[in-house]
């Protein structure tokens, strides 16, 4: 694995030459990317002379801060794996490989190196000591993180994670702002224990109060902001709902069988429960996803993870075992012609194999977030019945749910035409949702924000084990 180590420079004359020559001794292939942020104290003209085959240095026009000074590396950064550098000497890159090894070995997507889990550190500035503990427990809270240190200099990340991230804040808010954001897309994070040699003001120390309380300023801001690029939302969004997934799971864990396969599985936010079924196919066609499902049930027997194109003709490449169960969770209405998928599912299922399908319910809801998340329709009952039917199936059951969800979505979506729900909106809908469910299970509605359907293939129905199944 190539190596990026971005250093975002100002006024260091007196430590970045040496910082440069320990981070050129570290045994990795490596390139260097400074970024000065207009310096003023000879910075740039030593700067100047560093430039190498593997050293590249870029020159901010006008001083904007850190947060800045990083965002114009990471787009520089070309190595597989990106490390964030201070220009000084308080961060020792003899720590490289403890801070690479969670990424070389395939556990982790982020490694935040700690300078409270132990290693040696100069004892000095109590009061700074202090305002990093507080600042990384509010960012906890919000982030539901069990961090030690949020505002650490140093920062690793798999290369497509951090230039995944549309980054904003120009100073010291970075921290807590590329926190929050990693913590939202669910991304493998580990920490380490690395040395720490800090300095005072009088030897070049610039963080102050005044960057404290910014950093409060983001971590309130981004506990409530929804940032998700659109094509991620949907999925994340779901997956940070714990109550509402193991709703949905209840509301159909009777008809799952012991050889499932699971059509989208996304971020594995109903994965998780099928895994526990004997057998199960996972399946999708996003390559961010698939690699996150099988870094996610590697060690896990009788779970497979596929690619599969459900907009396909035929479902080629997939294992040929006797599914008696297909699952599909928040999908169907991605796809443009559903009913063929329908018919794709009847042929691979044998007799009394059943489909299970959540959609989302009512078409009179559909608004700017179902624009936004990729959804060609809404479902009415009587429409998916239908559409089942019309593919083979026998309807057991097709039943509405979440029925407080609607006014959410509707005020949201078509009233305010917003692109997503507010995060702050999907936490206290997921604290509702035990007593929620427990009301549903009485009550019964007749309307609701997904749509619950079951279908069976009929005793004596043909169609079972076709080509499409099996192994490309």
């Amino acid at each position: 694995m190539q190596l990026s180590v971005v250093i975002p420079c100002y006024n260091e004359r007196h430590t970045v030459r040496e910082l440069v020559r320990r981070v050129q001794a570290t045994p990795f292939d490596k390139e260097i990317i400074i970024v000065d942020d207009a310096s003023t104290d000879g910075t740039q003209q030593i700067l100047q002379t560093l430039e190498d085959h593997n050293i590249h240095v870029v020159y901010q026009r006008r001083n904007q801060g850190k947060g800045a000074a990083l965002r114009r590396g990471f787009s520089q950064a070309s190595g597989d794996i990106v490390l964030i550098q201070d220009a000084d000497l308080e961060y020792d890159p003899s720590d490289y490989p403890v801070l690479l090894q969670p990424i070389q070995d395939g556990v982790a997507d982020v490694v935040y190196g700690s300078r409270f889990q132990g290693g040696p550190r100069r004892v000095h500035l109590f009061w700074h000591s202090v305002a990093n503990r507080m600042l990384t427990t509010f960012s906890n809270f919000t982030t539901n993180l069990n961090l030690t240190d949020m505002e650490t200099g140093y920062k690793v990340f798999r290369r497509e994670v951090i230039q995944d991230l549309r980054l904003e804040s120009n100073r010291f808010g970075f921290e807590p702002e590329i926190t929050a954001k990693i913590a939202r897309r669910q991304y493998r994070i580990y920490e380490v224990p690395i040395s720490y040699h800090g300095r005072g003001y009088d030897e070049g120390k610039k963080i102050t109060w005044r960057d404290g309380l910014q950093a409060l300023g983001q971590i309130a801001k981004y506990a409530v902001r929804n940032d998700l690029p659109e094509g991620h939302s949907a999925q994340l969004a779901t997956n940070n709902l714990q109550n509402y997934s193991r709703w949905l799971w209840e509301a159909i864990e009777s008809d799952v069988g012991d050889t499932v396969l699971e059509l989208g599985s996304g971020t594995a936010g109903l994965t998780t429960f099928l895994a526990r079924r004997p057998q199960l196919v996972a399946t999708d066609v996003n390559p961010t996803y698939l690699r996150h499902l099988r870094e996610r049930f590697a060690a896990w027997d009788g779970v497979e993870i596929h690619a599969l194109d459900l907009d396909s003709d035929g479902w080629h490449g997939l294992p040929d075992l006797p599914y008696d169960t297909i699952v599909s969770s928040n999908v169907l209405e991605h796809i443009q012609d559903d009913e063929r998928v329908l018919r794709n599912a009847y042929e691979i299922l044998p007799q009394g194999g059943r489909i299970v399908l959540v959609v989302p319910a009512e078409q009179r809801l559909y608004g700017a977030i179902d624009a936004t998340f990729g959804h060609y329709r809404r479902y009415e009952r009587e429409e998916l019945s239908q559409k089942l039917e019309n593919a083979g199936f026998e309807v057991i059951r097709c039943q509405p749910m979440n029925v407080s969800g609607t006014i959410g979505w509707y005020v949201n979506g078509r009233l305010l035409r917003r692109r997503t729900v507010p995060s702050l909106q999907g936490k206290i809908f997921d604290l509702l949702v035990p007593a929620q469910a427990a009301a549903e299970r009485h009550l019964k509605p007749s309307f609701g924000l997904s749509l619950v359907a079951v279908g069976r293939k009929p005793q004596g129905a043909t169609g079972y084990g076709a080509p499409m199944v099996r192994a490309a």
